[in-house]
């Protein structure tokens, strides 16, 4: 039975190769990127199960590539587990306010770091939030593990707004969200968006969802529901 995929982000080849051998002999798939750019890159096209994240990194820094995959919808839930050459409190502290699971000092035990991974993709497992339960409404399927939405059967093209918008009015059926609950809920709040930038996501959503379009309710003056 095939095993979760890990994305380890190391610019030391050597140190890229032992983890890559040490996770394949216990059934892993393994990613390797050895930039943050790649490592960004590689996380938003394949969406790993777990991050193995170098902090000491050229350019783009290990911690600010863990800001980034946070501030992002696609890759705010990846668990990450950050390799530290420092052991300096002050780094494994940001590291863990940014988000980070878990972190392992070099030089580590593969015993050890393996144990690590197998703990964090445990809590994974049991901790699933609701919000990531797929939904069946109204012939749609709507599966936010693996961004993907199923009309009457068909894939459809969203983007990663459309696909949060329509995750979050079909997640509560009747019930009617104000535009500034759908850019809370859809973007987090404080962020930059207009009024009018809710209804043109709208319109667009509505033309990519054909017939089933109709189930995409204005509720004038208010804001928007999704039909019961």
């Amino acid at each position: 039975m095939a095993k979760e995929t890990i994305l380890v982000v190391e610019d030391e080849e050597d140190i890229l190769e032992l983890l890559r051998y040490n996770l394949t002999k216990e059934g892993y798939g393994v990613l390797g990127a050895a930039t943050g750019e790649e490592a960004l890159k590689a996380a938003r096209e394949r969406l790993p199960d777990l991050v193995l994240l170098d902090l000491m990194l050229p350019n783009l820094d290990g911690l600010e590539v863990c800001r980034r995959l946070q501030q992002e919808a696609r890759t705010r839930r990846l668990p990450i587990i950050m390799l530290t050459a420092k052991g300096e409190e002050a780094d494994i502290v940001a590291g863990l306010e940014l988000g980070a699971a878990d972190y392992v000092t070099k030089p580590f035990s593969p015993r050890v770091l393996l144990a690590r991974v197998r703990a964090v993709l445990r809590r994974r497992q049991t901790a699933v939030p609701a919000e990531a339960a797929s939904l069946n409404v109204h012939e749609l399927v709507i599966h936010p593990g693996r961004h993907e939405v199923l009309a009457a059967g068909r894939p459809l093209e969203l983007t990663g707004t459309e696909f949060r918008l329509l995750h979050l009015l079909a997640r509560r059926p009747g019930w009617v969200f104000t535009r500034a609950q759908i850019v809370s809920g859809v973007h987090g709040d404080d962020y930059p968006v207009s009024d009018r930038s809710v209804d043109v996501q709208v319109v667009s959503l509505r033309k990519k969802l054909g017939p089933y379009g109709k189930y995409l309710e204005t509720v004038r003056g208010v804001g928007y529901r999704f039909k019961e």
